[in-house]
């Protein structure tokens, strides 16, 4: 709000400096250019101001209204050119009044999204190419066609891409007295260029569609075998010659490529194996694993071939993470040193020994799993699954592992701060097999991670990619019974030279 003082010393300025707007704002840091000139307006039609700064709404006459709807009428149907003329009123208010006194009087222009709607891709086409072969503006192509300019521009560029040029003419003009015969010749021209702008077309949409490529793409730049694909899949539509110069692809070069696709595939015998290989151990080996098999089959083959040929065939290992179990319920007791300190190695079997437990959510229920991991060779020496996460889960664990083990071995048991190992149960058990206890720190994971590892492991390969929708409790549980046995008799391992726990240890001459 402006005082009466403010208004009076911006209008008298105003008029003072020849009416410039600008000048007169810059001098005095107000007001907006439309509020200084209706204010002028306002004190050149009475005596002053007025007291107060009230914004009135101007009303027209149907005088002035049926003036304004006329002049739109008479001089192009142009809306700014006739508040131009009049100096009223605004955009909107004229849109409104032509609806009112003539509804069908008003020019519309039809937006490109809802052009793109009513459009098919063929009636696209057939626009694009008159836009390329056109004699006239484009402007004339686009109102045949029933669209924007700017829509026909954006077809093209959609098609075609943005370095083809909208028009493929000579430009050449003919004189008032030309012949047929140069009438003709011109005729034909026009037919090559069109000829040629379909080529392009098509060339661009089948590098899309085989090879993935972008409509924008360079056909220069292919390789020779992408080159050949093309060929091959417009041969029947255009001339050989023809392809061949607009790819820039020499004839032999084609040939030999040629030559080369219709071989047979020198790798289709071990695509099938390494096909079973993946298949046979429950679709979780990759390349490396699948690399080491077949060496260990006697397979020469190089590591990038078998990673090439799984993704050619699409073997693809299912990965999902989840959220984990946690058993923790707070400090219970004093938790013991974490002797183990993120070292998962060891010299020997029995000497480190890790647990913990997951949770597996199904639709018939939960099931949970305690194993005990080796840090020797990750052999999982006893495990217990139940639907429970009680205290008999992890005792009838501790009991097997330790039957496992002869009097003179004491491993070291590590595990994270939950309460099932600071029960009683868990430490009378560690107590009378003289087992000594460590504990990770408070909420944090990596202090365990070669138990958490294993866990990710077990859920990746036959978890979280299949479907337990009939899948029983029992069932389920006696397939992860089924899966940790193949862990340790068969699953290999590239840290164990490409073995399995077992067969590493039998190689070592310890009983697995």
């Amino acid at each position: 709000m402006y005082s009466y003082e403010d208004r009076m010393r911006a209008v008298q300025l105003y008029i003072k400096l020849g009416r410039r707007v600008k000048a007169t704002i810059r001098q005095l840091g107000y007001p907006t250019k439309n509020a200084l000139k209706q204010w002028c307006r306002e004190y050149e039609r009475g005596p002053g101001l007025s007291a107060g700064y009230v914004r009135t709404k101007r009303r027209y006459s149907d005088e002035q209204k049926r003036i304004a709807v006329e002049h739109y009428l008479s001089h192009g149907r142009c809306i700014a050119w006739t508040i131009k003329a009049l100096g009223y009123p605004c955009r909107g208010k004229l849109s409104a009044w032509i609806d009112e006194y003539e509804p069908d009087g008003r020019r519309r222009v039809l937006s490109s999204n809802a052009t793109a709607i009513t459009r098919s891709e063929q009636q696209k086409r057939t626009a694009v190419i008159d836009l390329c072969s056109r004699r006239g503006s484009a402007r004339s192509v686009a109102q045949k066609v029933g669209v924007s300019r700017q829509t026909l521009y954006d077809w093209k560029n959609q098609k075609l891409g943005r370095e083809v040029p909208a028009s493929m003419t000579r430009r050449r003009e003919l004189p008032p007295t030309a012949s047929r015969d140069e009438l003709e010749r011109e005729l034909e021209a026009l037919r090559r260029d069109v000829q040629r702008l379909q080529l392009e077309h098509d060339l661009l949409k089948k590098a899309n569609e085989l090879l993935k490529k972008d409509l924008g793409i360079d056909l220069r730049l292919l390789a020779n075998r992408e080159k050949t694909l093309l060929v091959d899949a417009l041969r029947q539509i255009y001339a050989l010659p023809e392809l061949l110069t607009r790819l820039e692809f020499a004839r032999s070069s084609y040939f030999y490529h040629r030559s080369l696709l219709g071989l047979d595939d020198q790798y289709a015998k071990l695509r099938q194996t390494i096909v079973s290989l993946f298949e046979a151990n429950r679709n979780c080996y990759g390349y490396r694993r699948i690399h080491a098999a077949l060496t260990r089959r006697g397979e020469q083959v190089s590591e990038k071939v078998v990673r090439r040929l799984m993704k050619q065939e699409q073997l693809i290992v299912a990965t999902v993470k989840r959220r984990r179990y946690t058993s923790y319920q707070g400090e219970l007791d004093a938790a013991p040193e974490n002797l183990v300190n993120r070292d998962f190695h060891a010299a020997r079997p029995n000497e480190k020994w890790l647990t913990d437990i997951t949770e597996f959510q199904l639709p018939a229920g939960k099931v949970y799993l305690s194993p005990i991991i080796d840090c020797f060779d990750g052999l999982v020496v006893s495990w217990s699954v139940s639907t429970r996460p009680d205290a008999e889960l992890v005792n009838t664990m501790l009991d097997a592992a330790i039957e496992t083990i002869s009097v003179s071995e004491r491993p070291v048991v590590h595990s994270d701060r939950g309460a099932h190992y600071r029960w009683p149960g868990w430490l009378s058990r560690m107590h009378n097999a003289q087992l000594a206890r460590s504990m990770s720190r408070k909420g944090c994971s990596p202090d365990n991670s070669a138990c958490e590892g294993f866990f990710g492991r077990l859920k990746n390969e036959m978890y979280y990619h299949r479907d337990w929708i009939n899948t029983t409790l029992d069932d389920f549980m006696q397939q992860v019974d089924s899966y940790i046995r193949w862990y340790n008799q068969h699953r290999i391992k590239i840290s164990l030279g490409g073995l399995s726990p077992a067969e590493y240890r039998r190689n070592l001459g310890i009983a697995a």
